[in-house]
């Protein structure tokens, strides 16, 4: 426990500067980065499954994604960055299966080929979309303050989660998954992220105006006047940006069920792996960013 405290005491306040802070050429190559580490500790997972991951191919194909994520970001205008990263993750999604079964024909043993691309393809799905999908919502108006909202309401979520289900937790959510949570956590998890995140979009005018103060914000990422949304269709975002990071927490667990291991690796000093960390939010990310390209669209 300690060693959970301490690392989420160094890495939270670093995370939000960088969100906050950093430009988004910097935010979308960290994204890149996280998602490759993530990427990794996946590929390393298939390995019980009697799957020979095509690694190299798919960190070249990552990275040439993110690559493409960096320069559809800069200097682009909400509008267009949106229809580009749309549009970029489209292709790249549907060529995935092609490009990593092709790499696969030079397996000696043509058994594992399918398998391998199959894990590559789902990699790329899985993890490294919802993190472009972060830079993404950074890009949106008020990006600062979305992609605040969307870390707030996983990370409120996670907390209550945890300290409710181990206080008052009695009946067992998915036993056989993840024999911990219980649907007493599940309830306070959603009430945690409605609470939080409303509280913060309710309030999100006067934390611009604070954050564009003391210089860690640009006008274009806070949250202004008729820019801030109406009350309950944020209630509802948060509750379904809540249910979605409590499924990847969940389908993260199926995955390292069926590998036979707790953690997905052991960079993160009590928290586990890369993996570990932003299950949660590979589900999340694309509700909001989603909703946010809707609202743009409007």
């Amino acid at each position: 426990m300690i060693k959970r405290i301490a690392t989420a005491v160094v890495l939270i306040p670093l995370v939000l500067l960088l969100v906050l802070k950093a430009p988004l050429y910097v935010l979308a190559i960290f994204a890149g980065t996280v998602a490759l580490l993530a990427i990794a500790e996946f590929l390393h997972l298939t390995t019980p499954y009697a799957v020979q991951p095509l690694t190299t191919a798919t960190y070249v194909f990552v990275v040439l994604f993110f690559a493409f994520v960096t320069f559809a970001c800069v200097n682009a205008t909400p509008e267009i960055e949106t229809t580009s990263l749309l549009f970029g993750m489209a292709v790249a999604a549907a060529l995935s299966p092609f490009i990593f079964l092709t790499v696969a024909m030079r397996r000696s043993d043509l058994r594992m080929g399918y398998p391998a691309a199959a894990a590559s393809s789902f990699a790329f799905a899985y993890i490294a979309i919802p993190m472009a999908l972060l830079v993404g919502i950074r890009q949106l108006p008020a990006g600062a303050i979305w992609t605040i909202y969307t870390l707030l309401a996983v990370w409120a979520g996670d907390i209550f989660a945890y300290f409710v289900g181990k206080a008052i937790g009695r009946h067992r959510m998915s036993p056989e998954i993840s024999p911990k949570k219980t649907w007493e956590g599940a309830v306070a998890s959603i009430l945690a992220s409605i609470i939080i995140g409303t509280l913060w979009m309710q309030h999100a005018p006067g934390i611009s105006a604070a954050l564009l103060r003391v210089g860690l914000i640009n006008r274009a990422g806070g949250m202004w006047g008729q820019e801030q949304p109406q009350l309950w269709p944020i209630v509802l975002l948060s509750a379904v940006v809540n249910i979605a990071a409590q499924l990847g927490d969940l389908v993260e667990s199926l995955i390292k069920r069926g590998a036979g291991v707790k953690d997905s690796g052991t960079i993160l000093p009590g928290h586990g792996g890369m993996l570990d960390r932003i299950d949660a939010m590979l589900f999340a990310v694309p509700v909001v960013w989603a909703y946010g390209a809707w609202r743009l669209m409007q």
